[in-house]
């Protein structure tokens, strides 16, 4: 089978499968959730999770995913170089802005901007200059 995502009879029946699975789990979950410990033990279900997961597991999950957020956003800011470093270095292949100022109604050719215009144009102040 090629690696497409052209839709497929097997992809078809993969995807009904998982839905179906998907409104079971979450019917459960709410059986699980909202129906008294009395009543499930009267219809013969006795082993059940206890209640406090009901709340506690969807919690665990935001905070969790919350936390990946704010780890990405930790670990991107970690691992940039900072402006001295040798690897913001450019080389002969980098293009520089263009020697003449295009059309206003043109569009802007693509140019390398220096690591250094950056950092002055995004963290100093109008009254520090350049």
């Amino acid at each position: 089978m090629a690696n497409n995502p052209a839709p497929t009879p097997e992809r078809a029946i993969y995807g009904f499968v998982l839905y179906l699975g998907s409104i079971l789990g979450f019917g459960l979950y709410v059986i699980w959730a909202f129906v008294p410990d009395e009543w499930l033990n009267s219809a013969g279900l006795t082993y059940w999770p206890q209640k406090y997961w009901a709340l506690a597991l969807p919690v665990y999950v935001c905070v969790c995913i919350s936390f990946i957020y704010v780890f990405y956003a930790a670990h991107s800011l970690l691992i940039t170089p900072p402006p001295d470093s040798m690897k913001t270095l450019t080389d002969k292949h980098a293009r520089g802005p263009p020697e003449i100022d295009p059309p206003p109604d043109a569009i802007p050719p693509i140019y390398d901007i220096h690591i250094s215009d950056v950092n002055r144009h995004l963290y100093l102040n109008k009254d520090q200059g350049r």
